[in-house]
């Protein structure tokens, strides 16, 4: 069982504990997403801590997204409740990149890609095959890649 996973259940045992109902219903969903991602497919397999962080990032980026709906919507207490979910899970979630961060590591994709020959929009594909491995689970993809088509347009 890769670790990550071990620290959900054992908070998700803590959180019971402690009548955590916040903290006990978002461990709990996010739990059962690892076990979805781990019998999709087909056959069953355990998930290595970067597959569970990469079903945490999703389930984190579903929550922002509803979160933003239900404001959006005037739903403020059900976005309250997505946004504090949104914290739960953001504290097993690596520190996340800051535009100037993700813009460095942008720019210095460019250039490689611009070294080998390649520019312009054409080039979108190559920088981002560069930069995803260097951003994944830790900066929103949109986000990464509005900065590589502003650099290469």
């Amino acid at each position: 069982m890769s670790a990550l996973k071990d620290q959900l259940q054992s908070d998700l045992t803590a959180a019971i504990r402690s009548q955590d109902e916040l903290t006990m219903a978002t461990l709990r969903m996010a739990l059962a997403a690892v076990t979805n991602a781990e019998v999709a497919g087909k056959e069953a397999k355990e998930l290595s801590d970067d597959e569970v962080m990469l079903v945490l990032t999703s389930e984190a980026k579903k929550r922002r997204e509803a979160a933003e709906s239900f404001a959006g919507a005037g739903a403020t207490d059900r976005a309250e409740r997505e946004q504090q979910e949104l914290t739960v899970l953001q504290r097993y979630l690596p520190a996340q990149l800051s535009d100037d961060e993700i813009r460095a590591i942008v720019t210095e994709a460019v250039a490689t890609v611009a070294a080998q020959g390649t520019t312009g929009p054409s080039a979108m594909g190559a920088v981002m095959k560069i930069v995803t491995p260097q951003t994944r689970g830790r900066a929103d993809g949109g986000a990464v890649a509005a900065q590589v088509k502003a650099a290469l347009g």
